[in-house]
């Protein structure tokens, strides 16, 4: 299988080199367990759901931490045909959590949740969650969309989307959850996903 995201940082300062690098730094301790490539556009990571979550949630936190409006946009994928097979995303959590009914998987989502570590920063998330090439994509969909409800994190559905809103420990846990535990183990699925902190229209 084949699990990762292409992200990019957008801040809003005349100081974007700095925020962006600062971000950029948070990236140093996953570098062993992620492939991990930046350019211009954007920055590729590749490797199992727990640390792909954790280097995201950190690269955002540590942006999110200067005073500046910062946003993210990530595309985050899990099995896709085009890709191949890459060893380092082997993730035991998707098969395992796949043999479950939803109900399970729903309860099993919640709890890592309610244990996520706190990161010190809010941030507001929008994003939607694809499961592809499957018939019965939609109640994959509505039972993901009922964690979400549950999380803790939830603040609004949307028209696309689903709307996230608090501290950047649990928001990333319940993104994670959501890729991990919401449709088929061997399928393709993917989120799209923009992340928000220090917004003025908030203030």
């Amino acid at each position: 299988m084949f699990i990762g995201a292409q992200v990019s940082l957008y801040p809003m300062t005349s100081d974007f080199v700095g925020v962006i690098l600062s971000g950029l730094e948070a990236l140093a301790p996953y570098r062993d367990h992620l492939r991990i490539q930046t350019d211009d556009m954007s920055t590729l990571m590749v490797g199992a759901p727990e640390p792909l979550f954790g280097a995201m949630r950190d690269l955002f936190a540590g942006a999110a931490r200067s005073p500046a409006h910062v946003t993210m946009h990530a595309t985050i994928s899990r099995g896709c045909p085009g890709e191949p097979d890459e060893p380092s995303c082997r993730c035991e959590v998707l098969a395992v959590a796949q043999g479950l009914p939803l109900a399970d998987r729903q309860a099993q989502a919640l709890a890592a949740v309610q244990g996520a570590p706190l990161a010190g920063v809010e941030i507001d998330v929008q994003f939607s969650l694809y499961v592809l090439g499957q018939d019965r994509h939609m109640d994959e969909i509505y039972g993901c969309i009922d964690f979400l409800k549950s999380s803790g994190t939830f603040l609004t559905s949307k028209n696309f989307c689903t709307r996230l809103r608090g501290d950047a420990g649990a928001v990333f846990e319940t993104l994670r959850q959501a890729f991990l535990r919401f449709g088929p183990a061997e399928g393709h699925v993917t989120i799209d996903l923009t992340a928000s902190a220090n917004s003025p229209s908030r203030r």
